[in-house]
């Protein structure tokens, strides 16, 4: 059988991740070489790495999206809305459309499984949170309008961001009913919004 082109176009890609989640879920995170990645989706395993650094990276493979969702909630954001506002409309229009990153969608299930069944994903997710948090910093302190503390407040918004997350993966995992954590979840977003601008922020 011919094997895959190994140039690193993103058709090749979405393959490997195509293939990667597929066996992840089907045998676990743990369970699975890159090798086995790689051969099962025509490509080398050099060719793997080489759109994935690292093997977390094939499943939790959102962290560049996530990132540049942030920088466009500053950069972008309309004329005399604040930073603190952008985030929360972000955030909200997240759980609205049930975005994979709201961590509500169809396919949260099977992901939050997975990553809380093996320690390597856990690890990951965790510098991944660090490193959004050093991205968020960076982008306000670029930001001409913004005169707040800026390391403080991408401190206290992703940590209350990735609790809220957490939370939401369990009572999902636990098999409440979907309605119910999206509420929930809509819930902690506005007392975690409400806390940030009277406790980080404040009101001037």
């Amino acid at each position: 059988m011919p094997r895959t082109s190994e140039r690193g176009g993103p058709k090749t890609r979405a393959r490997i991740l195509e293939v990667a989640n597929r066996l992840f879920l089907e045998h676990g995170y743990e369970a699975v070489t890159v090798a086995e990645v790689a051969r099962e989706a025509g490509v080398s395993s050099v060719t793997v790495f080489n759109h994935f650094p690292r093997k977390e990276d094939l499943f939790l493979d959102r962290a560049a999206d996530a990132a540049d969702l942030l920088r466009s909630t500053v950069r972008d954001r309309a004329p005399g809305v604040d930073v603190l506002t952008s985030l929360r409309d972000t955030s909200s229009r997240l759980l609205d459309t049930r975005h994979p990153l709201s961590g509500v969608s169809d396919r949260s299930v099977p992901f939050f499984r997975t990553v809380a069944g093996s320690p390597a994903l856990i690890a990951r997710a965790r510098a991944i949170t660090s490193e959004l948090q050093g991205e968020l910093a960076e982008e306000l302190d670029r930001d001409p309008t913004f005169e707040g503390d800026a390391v403080l407040l991408a401190a206290f918004f992703i940590a209350g961001y990735s609790a809220v997350l957490v939370e939401t993966a369990r009572r999902r995992i636990a098999g409440e009913p979907t309605d119910t954590v999206v509420q929930g979840h809509r819930v902690r977003l506005e007392r975690l919004f409400s806390a940030l601008r009277d406790g980080v922020i404040g009101r001037s």
